[in-house]
């Protein structure tokens, strides 16, 4: 969530205060996919029914289940980060595995998924490395210029705390393109914790990661129909309730009291009949709806899937494809992994143009530059099949590079260590070979001759 301010706006306490509020009203709408997220719909928050009647609450949570899916797709190979510059190369590996950026990623990518942005936030920390963490966009918010750039002046990150004040009291920081601070909210009174001091990048050291240009989420406009579908198939389950519990219903006869433990016990119902009308015995029951109901929740289920463009793979159908089918019927989805994924790397390009920026970095021998040399690969996890995948890339020896050949290999974790390993083996190899010739030499025994 990005607020607008003038340029010449200053930090201060009340500012602060007023973008918090603004933060918290705009996040009402936002919590409820987070809800959604976690299982917690509509269906759960209806007025109870009349007594007597039944009231089930049943949800089916497609919401998590698309972006589950969505993510396995998009990041489910963890995206890998390559430089020409090999300083740069180790630095960067150095610093995912030092953060787990993997794990960093596949949550970052989970978060724009649910809000339609995200927050990733840069520190030094008390092992004096960069340290990596992403947010969600109900817990930080930018203050940016009025200007087309949207250039970001202030990035506030604010939490309520779970000891304190039975977690009234609000606690958190905002920064700059110099300077951190932290502040918190004790009854109601603003105050700052510390003073201002230096971060140590040469910019703001936080990024929005933006999940498409609108800042949309995969399911904003599939929550009303996961909703609709919850009710649908709750009043299902009050229909089967209500079969179960149906009135009996006896015409033509009087049953004693005494008689009704008796039919329940052993399900025997036995009147005499006058000869010309016999007893009526049925249950009561009203109209039937099966067929309408399947019908609405087959069409909503789909729907569901369609606006989203992700596909269902637990679909019976889409098991049965492969090859060139199943790659038209991922077609949409990968089209919105495209798209995300540009939105992705924009991201990162401004993640390691900050990080490149703090001394820390420097020190490892990394420039402040070296970001623009590096180069992102994502793959997208269609189901694989590595033998054909080897069996392509071998197919293009002497057209593409090594490198691009061990790209096609969606089992290569880094291609430079892949490439480093292939060198030092061939060095071994060429080490064997050398020993064995001069072996060969010191025998007399070269080309079949003796000395």
């Amino acid at each position: 969530m990005i607020f607008h301010i003038p340029a010449d706006t200053q930090i201060s306490l009340e500012l602060i205060e007023k973008y918090i509020n603004k933060h918290r009203e705009h996040n009402k709408e936002a919590v409820k996919m987070h809800d959604a997220y976690e299982n917690d719909y509509e269906i759960y928050h209806l007025p109870d029914k009349d007594d007597g009647k039944p009231d089930n609450r049943v949800s089916v949570n497609y919401i998590k289940y698309i972006i589950d899916t969505f993510g396995g797709f998009f990041c489910g190979v963890p995206i890998k980060v390559s430089a020409d510059d090999e300083k740069v190369g180790e630095y960067v590996e150095f610093l995912d595995s030092y953060n787990d950026q993997d794990d960093n990623n596949s949550e970052l990518a989970k978060q724009m998924d649910i809000d339609g942005d995200a927050f990733e936030m840069y520190y030094a920390d008390e092992n004096g490395e960069i340290g990596i963490t992403y947010l969600s966009s109900l817990e930080a918010f930018m203050l940016c210029d009025e200007s087309i750039l949207e250039r970001p002046m202030y990035f506030v990150r604010w939490y309520k705390s779970d000891i304190d004040d039975e977690g009234n009291v609000i606690h958190g920081s905002w920064s700059d393109g110099t300077y951190v601070q932290h502040f918190s909210n004790r009854s109601g009174f603003w105050r700052w914790e510390d003073e201002p001091t230096p971060h140590g990048f040469a910019y703001l050291p936080a990024v929005r990661f933006l999940e498409n240009a609108e800042g949309l989420g995969l399911c904003h406009s599939i929550l009303p129909i996961n909703d609709a579908y919850n009710k649908a198939l709750s009043e299902k389950a009050n229909d089967v309730d209500y079969f179960a519990d149906a009135y009996l219903k006896i015409l033509g006869a009087v049953v004693n009291e005494g008689d009704l433990p008796h039919i329940k016990r052993d399900r025997i119902l036995n009147f005499d009949g006058d000869g010309e009308k016999n007893p009526e015995v049925d249950f009561l029951a009203k109209p039937q709806a099966d067929e309408t109901q399947e019908n609405l929740l087959n069409r909503l289920e789909t729907a569901m899937f369609v606006t989203s463009m992700v596909a269902n793979i637990s679909d019976e159908e889409f098991g049965n494809s492969s090859g060139v089918a199943l790659k038209y019927k991922l077609q949409a989805m990968s089209n919105l992994a495209k798209t995300k994924e540009r939105k992705f790397t924009s991201g990162m390009n401004q993640r390691y143009k900050i990080i490149f920026s703090h001394p820390l970095a420097q020190i490892h021998g990394v420039s402040a530059d070296s970001w623009i040399g590096l180069k992102y690969q994502f793959t997208q996890n269609y189901p694989a099949n590595v033998a054909d995948e080897i069996e392509n890339a071998r197919n293009a020896e002497g057209i593409l590079s090594h490198r691009t050949q061990l790209e096609m290999i969606s089992t290569v974790e880094s291609v430079d260590d892949e490439l480093e390993r292939i060198k030092e083996e061939r060095k071994e190899a060429q080490t064997t070979d050398k020993s064995a010739i001069d072996d060969a030499f010191d025998d007399g025994d070269v080309n079949g001759k003796s000395s």
